[in-house]
């Protein structure tokens, strides 16, 4: 489904006048330097081919993109590209001569042999040209050429050159491009069903490689191969064993390297160390630019209005959602899908892994596009829960939820890969959110102590947004809900649950002590909190022993004590005893009383307390 997905996509981008992407048989390559060459195939100069590009606050020069001559697939073997290669295959000069005196030379005869066989007998001076210069080219004085020991230095680090013939690029000879199609078309012999298109075709043995995987290998990395005969079946090798037809293969990668690639406006993002592409079946661009900045809205730049295709209804209500989030205001989805009308495309969502060689597929999502944006919206709704700060973003990414995982004293910062990928199924798919992301901030509760210097909080906004959001995900589809009452987006004094009252009282506990003593080294959160919010009865007796000390001292230590007694007598602790242990869920629920209390603590008297909405819950 995926390959067929990209294959598709790869057809629109074809028919997209704004968008540069090659036809089969090529690809785009970055150049760095181009041969001028004369008709008797002399070497009359190498010109640069960079382009200036802003990185930052830098100027740097990268190589020009150019579409040239399919890209051959090589690790260790000798395998030469048409018309354009680095200078080992095109000059035969590499670092490793002195050592290695056949590596070069090997690989100059490689190339030299494929343009021979290619084109001998094809009718244009160019060709002629190229063939003279590979014919009187001697890789072992080529050193000392003048043209060539100007530029040996940069020509020994590595870039792609290409050929200029009276001032035109080679590859672009249409009579060359001709014999190079022909070429590509009867390549192949192994014909076989594509499992993409369902057509007999010529079979791909091997796929092209995917560039820009997040820590995959800087050469490329395979998401189709099979490389060792334990892979082998009936006799077939490489791509025989899951059959995928070149034209098929070709699209597909090259459909998914322009989504990795900087030449796409839509830009991808990272979760770990998964890469994440997205696309929709449609020709109108800016259902991407939506979901990128609906998703995640502070890690994807805003495109230039002039990378915007159309102006159509659709795409109005589209940009309109983006910036509602942007700007933190409240996302009109009914509006949104409204203005859509029939234009709902199927959207899908790739995220990629590196594997050694090869990448592995850590995320696929295809759905509607409006239920993609539900979904999303469905998301923050969940998370919803009132601010400390008014300054707080309204909308949490996913990174803001991952990055609460982590250590903050830790160098890396990178969730766990495979929570990071189950967490944005989770999001795209409304399903609940894997136990792991709960576990994982119930233990940095556990661990962490208070540091502003460091800005650690051991119970912030974004960890009771993500303890709340769980439990509701958890018990949605479950006949009875028992933390229905207080899974809401402030605080509920009414609620009786025992363990929402302790995480309450605790609040209240540590507020006295604040009022009497002020700022200390070791607070009772940063002493007993974990032991209260696991084993309650053996924690608060002492607290409660300690705050008779704190209220006498306090300037509100009047108000603070009946506010205790209040909860107290809810509690009924004569009747239920302080519970002796919580269950995990109960270890949330108490993090969201303790936070909804302190949250209640400076919420101004004029603004009204938000109840829970039952639909979400």
């Amino acid at each position: 489904m995926i390959l067929q997905a990209l294959k598709r996509y790869y057809d629109i981008l074809v028919q997209d006048p704004d968008t540069v992407i090659p036809q089969f048989g090529y690809s785009t390559v970055g150049v760095s330097f181009a041969l001028n060459i004369s008709a008797e195939g002399d070497l009359l100069d190498i010109l640069p081919q960079f382009n200036q590009e802003q990185r930052g606050k830098k100027i740097v020069e990268v190589p020009r993109p150019m579409v040239l001559p399919q890209q051959v697939k090589r690790s260790v073997n000798v395998a030469p590209n048409f018309l354009w290669d680095n200078s080992v295959y095109v000059l035969g000069l590499s670092e490793d001569d002195a050592t290695k005196p056949t590596y070069s030379l090997a690989r100059f005869q490689a190339f030299r042999h494929l343009h021979r066989q290619l084109l001998t007998g094809v009718e244009s001076r160019a060709a002629r040209a190229v063939l003279a210069f590979l014919e009187r080219h001697d890789p072992a004085a080529c050193r000392d050429h003048p043209t060539i020991a100007r530029h040996l230095e940069v020509l020994m680090k590595g870039g792609n050159l290409v050929f200029l013939f009276e001032n035109a690029f080679v590859h672009r000879d249409p009579v060359i491009r001709r014999a190079w199609e022909t070429f590509k078309s009867v390549q192949s012999v192994d014909q076989m069903q594509c499992l993409v298109t369902g057509e007999t075709v010529s079979i791909a043995r091997l796929h092209p490689s995917l560039k820009r995987v997040r820590d995959a290998q800087p050469s490329g990395a395979t998401l189709v191969g099979f490389n060792a005969a334990a892979y082998e079946s009936y006799n077939r090798s490489q791509g025989l064993i899951s059959p995928v037809g070149e034209v098929a293969t070709f699209a597909y990668t090259t459909a998914l390297n322009y989504l990795l690639s900087d030449a796409n406006p839509n830009k991808k993002f990272y979760l770990g160390d998964t890469t994440v592409v997205y696309w929709a079946e449609s020709k109108n661009r800016a259902y991407e630019t939506a979901f990128a900045s609906i998703l995640e809205p502070e890690y994807v730049e805003e495109q230039p209005a002039q990378q915007q295709i159309g102006r159509k209804r659709a795409e109005a209500a589209l940009k309109t959602a983006a910036e509602r989030v942007k700007r933190t205001q409240t996302l009109d989805l009914d509006g949104l899908l409204t203005d859509l009308r029939d234009e709902n495309p199927q959207f899908y969502v790739l995220g990629l892994a590196p594997n050694a060689a090869r990448v592995s597929v850590r995320l696929f999502i295809a759905d509607p596009f409006g239920d993609v944006v539900r979904n999303i919206t469905a998301h923050y709704q969940d998370l919803k829960i009132v601010r400390e700060f008014d300054g707080q973003p309204k909308y949490l990414t996913v990174e803001h939820i991952l990055s609460e995982t982590v250590s903050k004293k830790t160098r890396d910062k990178k969730a766990a890969p495979l929570m990071a990928g189950a967490v944005v199924r989770a999001i795209l798919t409304n399903a609940p959110y894997p136990a792991a992301l709960y576990y994982a901030i119930i233990n940095r509760i556990r661990a962490d102590m208070d540091d502003s210097e460091k800005r650690i909080h051991k119970i912030n906004y974004v960890r009771a947004a993500v303890i709340k959001a769980f439990l509701i995900r958890k018990y949605r589809l479950q006949p009875h809900n028992p933390f229905k009452e207080v899974l809401a987006v402030a605080l509920n004094e009414q609620s009786t649950i025992p363990a929402y009252l302790l995480g309450r009282l605790f609040a209240v506990l540590e507020k006295v002590q604040q009022e009497a003593i002020g700022s200390i080294n070791a607070s009772i959160k940063d002493r007993y909190f974990t032991s209260a919010c696991a084993s309650p009865r053996s924690v608060f007796p002492t607290l409660l022993r300690l705050s008779q000390h704190h209220i006498a001292k306090a300037e509100y230590g009047r108000a603070s004590d009946r506010r205790i007694q209040d909860i107290l007598n809810m509690l009924d602790v004569e009747r239920n005893p302080i519970p002796a242990r919580l269950t995990l869920d109960e270890q949330g629920v108490f993090v969201l009383g303790y936070y909804h209390q302190r949250a209640a603590f400076y919420t101004k008297a004029t603004e009204p307390t938000p109840q829970p909405n039952p639909e979400s819950i």
